[in-house]
């Protein structure tokens, strides 16, 4: 982090960006900060056809719609005579804001800084002769992504509308579904180089003003020369260092929308197809939207499914290597003459055996991650057949701890969150690597750190292990293991300090 959080340096002159210049707004200093470029554009018109009336109209190539330019700029520019009755370049700005320019959007910029960020927008700067300031009309290109299902979050009844990586699109889709008036949309630029913009959405009058507050201030102290990469934004908000997640991530607009209405302050980032959601706890990684799209019992037997599944993706090697290493005595005796059997000609020790096997399942499944998706699927299916199979053949490791490694893995997948499930990941090893130390004493002692860990977590204000911590069960506070009924949902939980919390949903 120290490397984003350097102190300001003096860069040369040719080095430096628009952020740099806060000066005054002319011609020549914008063709001296971008003139360079090669997609800077600059066209000479005189406004209204008459010769002494010049100014000079900046673009950029590519962040701009040619029709858009020369339909609702330049023609109406060229042919309104109005404009030759101007007397000043300040008349002739007023009269070009009330109705002279035909583009939705026209704002006034009175610095060259300014000018420069309504540039990389998209906008094109108008800037009249002998002017110390210009109009930005938004001309912007449409090109864009289209609205597709999420990829990572898999829908069978729902919403299949995800976010693309264009911010305003994201709003729109968000607005389209939630729309309250309350909604409340603020905008942080975030980057001193990439000039990120990032929206804090929230519903004003139900979620907590000191939390809005409290992440509009930590966004304005992110000290970063740029904002690409999903994982950054977590880690400049969140002050606790961790390998859970403390941020909910998610790429569908309805779940979005609906941890909102909870009160909860969720984050959209220019350029990034994913919205972040704060604060949240544990039960809400194990928790999917499909389960609002079944009935309740289903819902909540899917739910204890998944809490048995983290005991089973964290233990199940762990506890295997635990009593074949040091405790036999627990172990049936039919069982144990089998994996006696199994093991007669392998050379390893069973905790090299499950270790050796976490391992080549890892490093299948990064495989099956970052090759194409056709060819992925085929690596993940057929590496783990056929070296697994190729494995126990040739005496490497036993059946029963390929049938321990597969079902630990297989129950991993059954998590809705992808950065929850990797932190089981490496639980899981660190785990084992204790039960192959000291046995079921080994386990005991770092569940009992993993759980101290957990309860030691907090994502602004809000203890991470909610509700299976803290102060007896308060209004609104819903079962972290099932799915109740929508009409029992009447109040909304109250650890979040909703304004409205007794208001029925």
């Amino acid at each position: 982090m120290r490397l984003f959080r350097r102190k300001p340096v003096p860069v040369p002159p040719h080095t430096r960006r628009a952020a740099d210049y806060p000066g005054a707004l002319s011609a020549r200093a914008l063709r001296d900060l971008l003139g360079g470029d090669a997609d800077f554009a600059a066209r000479e018109l005189w406004l209204g056809g008459d010769p002494e009336k010049p100014a000079a109209l900046f673009w950029l190539d590519g962040m701009t719609q040619g029709e858009k330019l020369a339909g609702e700029l330049l023609r109406p520019l060229s042919e309104d005579q109005r404009l030759k009755q101007a007397g000043s370049p300040e008349e002739t700005v007023q009269l070009l804001l009330r109705g002279g320019l035909w583009c939705a959007a026209v704002r006034r910029v009175d610095t060259l800084d300014g000018a420069a960020r309504a540039l990389m927008g998209g906008s094109a700067v108008l800037i009249p002769d002998g002017a110390a300031f210009g109009l930005a009309c938004m001309v912007r290109t449409e090109e864009r992504r289209s609205v597709e299902a999420p990829e990572n979050e898999k829908v069978t009844k729902g919403s299949r509308e995800a976010f693309s990586e264009e911010l305003r699109v994201n709003t729109a889709l968000v607005r389209k579904r939630l729309r309250t008036p309350r909604l409340r949309i603020a905008e942080e630029i975030v980057g001193r180089e990439s000039l990120t913009p990032v929206d804090v959405l929230y519903v004003d009058g139900l979620t907590d003003p000191a939390l809005v507050e409290e992440v509009r201030r930590r966004l304005g102290k992110i000290d970063t020369d740029e904002l690409f990469a999903a994982a950054w934004l977590e880690e400049y908000l969140i002050d606790q260092r961790t390998i859970f997640p403390l941020i909910l991530t998610t790429e569908r607009t309805d779940k979005l929308c609906s941890h909102l209405m909870e009160g909860r302050v969720g984050l959209l980032a220019d350029g990034l197809p994913t919205a972040y959601i704060l604060p949240v706890t544990l039960p809400q990684f194990l928790r999917a939207m499909q389960d609002n799209a079944s009935r309740p019992l289903m819902s909540s037997v899917l739910r204890v499914l998944r809490y048995l599944s983290v005991l089973v993706t964290l233990l199940l090697p762990a506890f295997y290597t635990a009593v074949a290493t040091f405790h036999q005595e627990m172990i049936p005796t039919r069982f144990a003459l089998s994996i006696i059997a199994s093991k007669q000609d392998v050379p390893f020790v069973t905790t090299m055996e499950v270790l050796i096997m976490l391992l080549a399942f890892e490093i299948l499944q990064e495989a099956g991650l970052r090759l194409p998706q056709n060819i992925g699927q085929t690596v993940s299916i057929i590496g783990g057949l056929v070296v697994g199979q190729a494995a126990v053949d040739a005496k490497i490791v036993s059946p029963v701890v390929l049938i321990v490694v597969a079902a630990a893995g297989i129950t991993g997948y059954t998590m809705p969150n992808q950065d929850f499930a990797n932190a089981l990941r490496l639980w899981r090893f660190l785990i084992c690597v204790a039960a192959a130390l000291m046995g079921l004493f080994g386990i005991t002692i770092a569940m009992a750190v993993m759980l101290y860990r957990l309860a030691s977590l907090e994502t602004f204000g809000v203890p991470y292990l909610t509700p299976f911590t803290g102060p007896p069960r308060r209004p609104g506070q819903r079962s972290a293991l099932l799915r109740l009924p929508a009409r029992q949902v009447k109040l909304r939980d109250s650890v979040l300090h909703p304004q409205n919390e007794r208001e029925q949903r």
